[in-house]
């Protein structure tokens, strides 16, 4: 089967997984450092509160695309850390250790460290309108 014919929307369909991976990934930081959406008994300090920050400000930055190779990083590295320091402890399979999210969010962001942002960024903009000069 030739998939060809999908090979121009490459890096739109980037585009949108990571849009969409920062926006699911920014809730968990609205909900460490913002209180939203609220959790009766939600534990917030220390090193939730640091991870919460990454969350929430390299969410929004991935979201829109800005600096989206370090932030990426940035983050899948904070995940593997989570994974590891909370889930991992609990036992060995992530679908019984509840990290089966965390773990699947680390590799996406790794990707995006090499794949980059896609066509929908403020990253690519960047990059074309330095070429206008």
């Amino acid at each position: 089967m030739d998939f060809s014919a999908l090979k121009p929307w490459r890096g739109r369909v980037r585009s949108v997984l990571r849009i969409m991976a920062a926006l699911l990934f920014m809730q968990h930081g609205t909900q460490k450092i913002l209180s939203f959406p609220a959790e009766p008994g939600f534990p917030v300090g220390g090193m939730s509160f640091a991870a919460g920050l990454i969350e929430l400000v390299g969410g929004l930055l991935l979201a829109i695309g800005l600096f989206s190779r370090p932030v990426a990083f940035i983050m899948s590295g904070m995940c593997a850390v989570g994974y590891f320091l909370v889930h991992a402890p609990k036992g060995f399979f992530p679908i019984l250790n509840g990290g089966e999210l965390i773990a699947l969010y680390c590799f996406v962001f790794l990707y995006f460290v090499f794949a980059g942002p896609g066509a929908w960024s403020v990253d690519a903009m960047r990059r074309r309108g330095a070429g206008d000069d």
